[in-house]
């Protein structure tokens, strides 16, 4: 259930011209997920907000298309006219809401829910109409100044471009997120006006409104000042990005996965893996990856929405993606495995094997240099090295079927489409065309023909 006294509004309309991107800002990934994904989980899974708003601008359909969640409303802000009117646009979706809304920033990811909390509880209890929170930061540039009054309430908020000299001194900051009062919010916005640098209506001049009504403007400060640090340029990305990592490498191994090297081990955030599981250098888990227990992925692997069941072994520089691997299996090194593929249990695929598509059955190996594409493996089968399926004629892909205790000896071609039946033996070098009775062998290959004293007479002709 939702907080019904709390709504959460999300500014995500800026381009973010400072990413030097085609791509919006607030979709550039961290961990994985769009940093915009941060402050809507925030909203809708750490505090419960009983509404969340999503303001977006330059891309909004790309933002939208993202986030297919039916709890998200969006508002497009139409002209970029400055933060208190991309508040002002969401005013038809709170019409006679009386409770607290909370005001967060799309580029500001690394948010706590702790923190959060504690500044929705400091303003419920501190009879302020608007709660700012802030940071004290050694080196301001770039931030707006809070300027307190007598008795410690902000009587301003001044932003970096509209900052006097003496004000530049100030080292406590805003960070952009607030807690105001509902009834008071649209009503101090209408009296929001564009004269500063920018021609912009500035959601940071309400403080000065509230102070000339009586009303009370209270200023919270992080303890963790990293926790606000907004994202406007990759430097600023990949910074935050480091963060994010750590905090989730950290928890990782607190919960009992080992990590040898977490500083060239990169796993997004909505990757899933068990105790016991050792993970070595330069691997990369991504997307909507599952790892069971007890795995062990060795270096320079990397893993992409995929699942991957107990007592796997993923060897060096293995790519495996969108596929299933059961327990006991054993991949790599130098595998690959595309999208649509399965391996069953206790079945293995070795160096430089490539599989697309198909279902590699339990007990089954393919230990070395071979092809298996659009193919159903049974149980107990062996693939010969050098093995291909050749499932594609220029026009469409077709299925190969080898069914249980199959011998497929060395550098084979089968020609899909083509079944090959039960507990039947390939003899090595053959190409095979048409299917194979169960318990047959199937030799297909020229007459050898040895020419005796070919070297003399190589040498004769010299």
């Amino acid at each position: 259930m939702g907080n019904d006294d709390l709504t959460t509004i999300i500014l995500a309309a800026g381009k973010g011209t400072r990413m030097k991107s085609d791509l919006v800002k607030v979709l550039h990934p961290l961990l994985g997920v769009p940093m915009v994904g941060y402050p809507i989980d925030l909203s809708l899974n750490g505090i419960n907000s009983g509404k969340t708003i999503v303001v977006v601008g330059y891309q909004g359909e790309k933002i939208r298309a993202h986030f297919p969640d039916n709890r998200l409303i969006f508002v497009d802000q139409g002209d970029p006219l400055g933060t208190g009117h991309a508040v002002l646009c969401t005013e038809d979706h709170l019409k006679g809401f009386k409770g607290t809304v909370l005001i967060l920033c799309a580029d500001v990811p690394l948010l706590k829910r702790d923190t959060v909390g504690k500044f929705i509880d400091a303003h419920k209890s501190n009879g302020s109409t608007i709660t700012v929170m802030t940071a004290i930061l050694e080196y301001p540039a770039g931030y707006g100044r809070i300027v307190r009054m007598d008795g410690g309430l902000v009587g301003r908020i001044v932003e970096e471009r509209d900052v006097s000299p003496p004000e530049m001194a100030i080292k406590e900051v805003n960070a952009g997120i607030y807690c105001i009062d509902s009834p008071f919010l649209f009503e101090a916005l209408g009296r929001v006006r564009t004269d500063n640098a920018q021609g912009e209506y500035y959601l940071t001049d309400i403080a000065a409104i509230a102070n000339e009504q009586g009303e009370r403007v209270y200023g919270f400060a992080v303890e963790d000042p990293t926790e606000v640090m907004g994202i406007n340029t990759r430097v600023d990305l990949a910074k935050a990005d480091e963060i994010l990592r750590n905090e989730l490498l950290t928890q990782m191994m607190l919960d009992g996965v080992t990590i040898v090297d977490p500083k060239t081990t990169y796993i997004d955030k909505t990757v899933r893996v068990g105790r016991d599981t050792v993970i070595y250098p330069n691997c990369y888990l991504q997307g909507e990856t599952t790892i069971g227990e007890r795995c062990v992925l060795e270096p320079n692997s990397q893993i992409t929405d995929s699942k991957i069941s107990s007592d796997v072994v993923i060897r060096a520089s293995s790519v495996i993606a969108e596929s299933t691997i059961n327990e006991g299996a054993s991949i790599g090194p130098f595998a690959r495995l595309r999208p649509g593929t399965v391996v069953k249990r206790n079945a293995r695929i070795g160096n430089f094997v490539e599989v697309k598509k198909s279902i590699i059955g339990e007990g089954s190996k393919a230990n070395h240099l071979t092809y298996l594409g659009d193919t159903t493996v049974g149980r107990d089968v062996n693939v010969g090295a050098g093995t291909i399926t050749c499932n594609y004629d220029g026009k469409k892909k077709h299925p190969t079927v080898i069914e249980d205790d199959v011998f497929v000896g060395s550098n084979v071609e089968l020609v899909a489409p083509v079944t090959v039946k039960k507990g039947s033996t390939i003899g090595a070098g053959s190409t095979i065309t048409k299917d194979i009775p169960e318990g047959a062998l199937a030799i297909s290959r020229s007459k050898q023909k040895t020419i005796r004293g070919w070297k003399h007479r190589k040498a004769r002709k010299k």
